[in-house]
């Protein structure tokens, strides 16, 4: 069995697009060869689609860009084969690669700001390959360019050609990354993690461009991400990856609702999704992958697998046949057998939060207003509006959300409501004292019960101080302990609480991982027994095992500790999975607030439904929104939502109050529920 994941015939000579046999990568170290591709296999024929899953080094990206040749020393392809339409890619020489990437296969990749040229106006860089390869004349080719940014879906082509990447945003950077991955219409096109880190929203639209290449055009796409959820959505078919192999590879449909290995079935339990009781805890797999340096003589996930038997830990596990086009690498399913169900305790009682007790939070009609440089001597200054009039209360023990797209004022009220920044108009209270203009010194005794834990964990810790000093820190600055010793106990005990060992007090935040480090960030923010918790998209970049670990964590810490956060995040699966109540946010207003379960599971504002419909679930049926929010320099009169909402009236031209329709639930939209769920199938055309 050679592992390979079998494809339908196309085309006359049935040659697939790309065929990969046994693909093998190493990277040679001075402690030895770590295998980052352990003996792969697929084909992906002209049409179709095919989905590579998995953690963060799983060998995903290094797959990846081995198909492409582009990794440097100390990378070495140390065996295997790679056939583009019949022709060994691994013998082509430099100039024939030159000719290929770019014209017959591209690549978008993970990050679009480091992909695109900083100093490089867009349309150039989007002109660059169809020139270079000879496609059509300088002139042709700037047409060209600004077709395919409008099919890109990148709003007012013309001007935004002339622009530099710094000034868009990631959704449309990453759109332009498009552009250029399919400017000279290639049989291949690898998406490398193209949604990570975007809005749900931008996230949807991108998804529906790639499904549109490939339905259009014909274009085979790899597409490679941690997110079952997005995989689903594109590619009909899936191979999971772990330390390197293929664990399982069989329709995605299949995989979805019925995973045969351990890791798959993890992978997938651990997505929240908006079906899923309130509060209760996401599957997640403990530990980390093995040392590529050192693999284990039997199955790699062994170690971490709920299902393991004595075979798994003595025997390497070949990619088997479990059921008719399904193969896994997994001795407890090669007989045939499924894996269970995850049963998960719902959330306690004594985790209900105190909806009738004084809040502990609280904005009232907060601004804040940024000015900018004048451009000139003579340009008035330009105002950034960035939070317009926010009133919001969190409570003890409660978990409230903030959701809503990049750039809606999430951050800002979060700084805001922990007096990061003071505002421009309204007030804060903490505690029912108002902070709103409080000194740095009338803050000082304030800040260890009110803390933050920021979106990325490595900028947020000092790279040169070791996680014991910067655990310590707070308490020894606060007095809190009489001693360093007594600091270096508590320390220990706050690793602890937040599932890490207490060895790890001597390293430095570079030696952990991603998930790792956000759990130094949270116990960093426990340290000083703070009542309330501002949590910034924790979990937005992480793998969603992590994510599940991390968010599970938190569930634990506020059920032992009684903490009450204010969680902001893009992902409404994510908060209706941890939240109690919801508020969203659009153009620094709060447009809709109620208990999670109401406002995620029946929306009655427009922005609502198109954020819960644009969830990656296959099959969901969703609304286009077209273009992106309005500019926060000029906001617009009326709704704010007015330019992209398809149920948009005559009456819209007038600003909606935040009005309580129904107890504890307040929308701010002349219609509410006039734009149902049910009715999004009748507008996914919508622009």
């Amino acid at each position: 069995m050679d592992g390979s994941i079998a494809s339908p015939s196309h085309g006359a000579d049935n040659t697939p697009v790309l065929e990969v046999r046994d693909l093998r990568t190493v990277f040679l170290t001075d402690a030895g060869p770590v295998r980052a591709v352990d003996g792969v296999s697929f084909s992906l024929g002209a049409g179709e689609t095919l989905g590579i899953v998995g953690e963060s080094g799983s060998g995903k990206s290094v797959t990846a860009l081995t198909l492409m040749r582009l990794l440097e020393e100390p990378a070495r392809i140390a065996g295997g084969s790679i056939r583009f339409q019949g022709r060994d890619v691994l013998a082509m020489s430099q100039r024939d690669l030159t000719a290929w990437r770019g014209d017959q296969a591209a690549m978008v990749f993970q990050d679009p700001m480091t992909g695109l040229n900083p100093v490089l106006k867009i349309l150039r860089q989007v002109t660059e390959h169809i020139v270079a390869h000879g496609r059509m004349p300088p002139a042709a080719a700037r047409k060209r360019g600004v077709e395919l940014l409008r099919r890109m879906g990148v709003a007012a082509p013309e001007r935004a050609a002339g622009s530099f990447p710094h000034e868009f945003s990631g959704g449309m950077r990453q759109r332009v990354m498009m552009a250029i991955g399919v400017a000279n219409d290639p049989s291949l096109l690898i998406a490398d993690e193209p949604t990570t880190a975007l809005d749900v929203t931008i996230q949807a639209q991108i998804l529906d461009l790639l499904r549109g290449l490939n339905r259009d055009f014909g274009t085979a796409i790899l597409l490679i991400s941690h997110d079952l959820g997005v995989i689903g959505t594109v590619c009909r078919r899936v191979a999971v990856m772990y330390a390197g192999e293929v664990v399982e590879e069989a329709e995605t449909a299949a995989v979805l609702a019925d995973p045969r290995h351990p890791y798959s079935w993890a992978l997938t339990n651990a997505v929240p999704r908006l079906d899923s009781p309130v509060g209760a805890r996401l599957t997640s797999i403990e530990g980390t992958p093995p040392d590529p340096l050192h693999q284990p003589p039997g199955c790699r996930f062994e170690p971490r697998c709920p299902f393991r038997i004595s075979r798994c830990g003595q025997e390497h596990p070949p990619l088997m046949e479990v059921a008719p086009g399904r193969r896994a690498r997994c001795w407890v399913t090669a007989d045939g057998r499924t894996l269970p169900r995850p049963s998960l305790p719902a959330a306690a009682e004594s985790e209900r939060p105190l909806l009738d007790a004084a809040p502990l939070l609280e904005a009232r009609g907060v601004e804040k207003h940024f000015t900018l440089p004048r451009k000139s001597w003579f340009a008035p200054p330009a105002t950034v509006h960035a939070v317009n009039g926010v009133d919001l209360a969190l409570h003890p023990r409660e978990s409230l959300g903030i959701v809503g797209e990049s750039g809606c004022g999430k951050s800002t009220l979060a700084r805001l409501l922990t007096r990061l920044h003071q505002p421009s108009g309204g007030s804060v209270l903490f505690e029912g004292r108002d902070i709103t203009t409080a000194s740095a010194a009338e803050l000082r005794p304030l800040r260890p019960r009110l803390q933050m834990v920021f979106q990325d964990p490595y900028a947020s810790l000092n790279p040169r101080m070791s996680v014991g000093d910067i655990l310590a820190e707070p308490l020894l600055a606060h007095r809190r302990v009489p001693s360093r010793k007594v600091a270096a106990e508590r320390v220990a005990d706050l690793l602890g609480t937040v599932g890490l060992k207490p060895a790890f007090a001597t390293r430095f935040p570079h030696e952990f991982s991603g998930g790792q480090r956000q759990r130094i960030s949270i116990a960093r923010a426990l340290a000083l027994e703070p009542s309330v918790v501002v949590a910034d998209e924790p979990v937005s970049a992480l793998d969603v095992n992590v994510q599940a670990q991390v968010l599970n964590l938190m569930l634990d810490l506020r059920q032992r500790l009684g903490l009450s956060y204010l969680f902001i995040a893009h992902d409404l699966a994510v908060v209706r999975a941890f939240c109690d109540r919801v508020a969203v946010m659009y153009l620094g207003r709060i447009v809709e607030e109620g208990v999670a379960d109401d406002v995620l599971s029946r929306p009655l504002h427009p922005y609502t439904v198109a954020l819960t419909s644009a969830i990656p679930d296959p099959g969901r049926q969703r609304i286009v929104l077209g273009g992106e929010p309005p500019s926060t320099l000029h906001l617009p009169r009326g709704c704010a939502f007015r330019a992209r909402c398809p149920a948009a009236r005559a009456e819209c031209e007038a600003p909606p109050p935040l009005a309580e329709v129904a107890p504890g639930r307040r929308v701010a939209c002349h219609f509410p529920g006039v734009l149902a769920p049910s009715q999004t199938a009748k507008l996914e055309t919508v622009a």
